[in-house]
């Protein structure tokens, strides 16, 4: 059984990756774990040929400030050394850009307000 904070980020990462494949992105892999960290979705943008992670996070109240406030330095460095990793292991990217996203939503997730900022932060 997942936890119930589980079930709501699954949840998250469902509509933020129907929201990019709606935009006409495509997916090439989702939840990449390594020692250092997670990267939710791996998307490609074959407009473009770059390879894109994409960080999800969602709040319900943005009180305390918004779901994309939420990507600190130190979990940027960890995705970014997760991207590291994964390109390692798949050299068919090795032509490709990367490029790092975050999609936040924010309010009820029935009907979210979705904030997809691409090129959220440096590799």
């Amino acid at each position: 059984m997942f936890s119930i904070k589980r079930q709501v980020g699954n949840q998250a990462e469902d509509i933020a990756l129907k929201h990019l494949i709606q935009q006409g992105l495509t997916l090439i892999e989702q939840n990449y774990l390594t020692k250092v960290g997670e990267i939710d979705i791996i998307m490609l943008d074959k407009s473009e040929q770059v390879l894109v992670f994409v960080e999800v996070r969602y709040r319900k109240n943005t009180l305390f400030g918004s779901a994309t406030d939420t990507v600190t330095p130190s979990k940027q460095t960890k995705i970014i050394r997760s991207a590291q990793h994964y390109l390692q292991q798949h050299d068919e990217f090795d032509e490709y850009i990367c490029r790092f996203d975050v999609v936040g939503l924010e309010s009820d997730l029935k009907y979210p307000k979705i904030n997809w900022i691409k090129d959220a932060f440096e590799g």
